[in-house]
């Protein structure tokens, strides 16, 4: 098998294995429902927030720094005050349920900071790149700096292209919904964003 087959075959893994994470429901997709009520663009901002730290920490584990991640303390530190951030959030969403589409502009904040929060805010997003992650980074190494490069891109379109998806159903929809059903998905929201919220402070608490 050539070089440029089996980097094709890896890549392939690589979007079987995010989609497998990305598509679980959790704090990103519980905000990117939220904000796509508003913006149909709302999962591509949400995407590039998430980018924004999961590029830098995957440079800083192929150069070998993973084991940052894997500490004790570092881990219930990012638990504790992610689980206080998730919680806010999920407040936040549930209050801005039922308010018109000009008070809506000032929910909480902008879809891109949004991202970033929910990604930093999330432990076992630091453990999977620790662990899963590391080992298909790992992987790259026989391929060089392209093929880990190809492997970064390939990992954060599987994000990108999953909360553009959610984004604009949730949009082009949003017309069918009643009272009810609004009150019953930003519910959910925040069901999501608390749940996580206080899993993460208790688990990071024992």
């Amino acid at each position: 098998m050539d070089g440029a087959t089996e980097l094709l075959l890896f890549l392939l893994s690589v979007v079987f294995i995010s989609l497998s994470g990305v598509m679980m429901p959790g704090p990103v997709f519980a905000v990117t429902i939220a904000k796509a009520y508003k913006s149909k663009t709302a999962g591509v901002l949400i995407a590039l927030g998430h980018g924004l730290v999961e590029f830098p920490l995957m440079f800083l584990i192929y150069f070998g720094l993973a084991d940052i991640f894997t500490n004790i303390t570092v881990q219930k530190t990012i638990g504790f005050a992610g689980g206080l951030v998730l919680i806010f959030m999920g407040f936040q969403t549930f209050k801005a349920r039922g308010k018109h589409e000009e008070e809506k502009q000032n929910f909480t904040h902008s879809s891109l900071i949004v991202g970033v929060l929910t990604t930093v805010a999330n432990p076992y997003f630091f453990i999977w790149w620790a662990t899963i992650g590391f080992a298909l980074i790992t992987r790259t190494y026989a391929f060089g700096i392209l093929g880990f490069l190809l492997f970064s891109i390939t990992h954060w379109s599987c994000d990108l292209t999953w909360d553009t998806i959610v984004s604009a159903t949730i949009f082009k929809s949003k017309h069918l919904w009643t009272e009810r059903v609004q009150t019953l998905i930003f519910g959910f929201c925040f069901a999501v964003l608390v749940v996580f919220g206080i899993w993460f402070i208790a688990t990071a608490l024992l």
